[in-house]
């Protein structure tokens, strides 16, 4: 599993959007303008996307269309799953 073995990289990330999220809160806090939240903002956005758009990968190379591994990974259920991820994520 990627989240596994992967897991101290993704935790780094985590903890890197985990401070832009406070530098969003401290931009706040001290009256920052709005052009400097909207960045701060944008960012936090990006990274998010980033660490979704690695999973997401991963999951589907290694849960969804590795027959080998999973012989019924290109069954209907496994379709499904992709979608409901797929989703989740564009809510």
């Amino acid at each position: 599993m990627h989240t596994v073995r992967e897991k101290q990289k993704l935790l780094a990330r985590v903890r890197r959007m985990k401070g832009q999220v406070e530098a969003i809160e401290r931009a706040l806090d001290s009256e920052a303008g709005c052009g400097q939240v909207l960045h701060l903002i944008a960012g936090v956005r990006g990274a998010m996307a980033g660490l979704m758009a690695e999973v997401v990968e991963d999951h589907v190379r290694s849960h969804l269309v590795d027959a080998a591994a999973h012989p019924d990974a290109l069954q209907q259920d496994a379709v499904e799953q992709l979608l409901d991820v797929v989703r989740s994520y564009l809510k």
